[in-house]
């Protein structure tokens, strides 16, 4: 018997515990979770302790470690017109994204729900 979320796929662009603990509930039911995270400083939770070894770094924090279980991550400067475009694309083929942005930030730079459910009308933005 499968998960109960097998074959959801899921979009994670937020910063810190509240959203990553949302998609670890996520991923922990089977949902195909894909954690996005800006190039250079990383999500905001790698500077969290405490840290493996009381050794600060990015691969270190425990809390960082905790959240992202079971989740596939890569690095987007979603700011950028190619990252911009890559993100649609992925877009087009996830059931959900979570995101923690100020209010209207994805519609600014082309990524909010009016731009992107055109290629995926059944897409969930929270």
């Amino acid at each position: 018997m499968g998960n109960p979320l097998d074959g959801i796929n899921v979009l994670d662009l937020s910063q810190g515990v509240a959203g990553a603990y949302c998609t670890k509930l996520l991923a922990g039911y089977g949902a195909d979770v894909l954690k996005i995270e800006p190039p250079n400083t990383g999500e905001s939770t790698r500077r969290l302790g405490p840290f493996v070894g009381d050794l600060p770094g990015v691969d270190q924090s425990l809390v960082h470690l905790y959240l992202n279980t079971g989740k596939r991550s890569i690095t987007l400067d979603i700011q950028a017109v190619e990252g911009q475009e890559i993100f649609g694309r992925l877009a087009a083929g996830a059931d959900l994204i979570v995101e923690s942005f100020i209010p209207g930030t994805m519609t600014n730079i082309g990524l909010g729900y009016e731009q992107l459910s055109g290629e995926n009308p059944g897409l969930v933005i929270t």
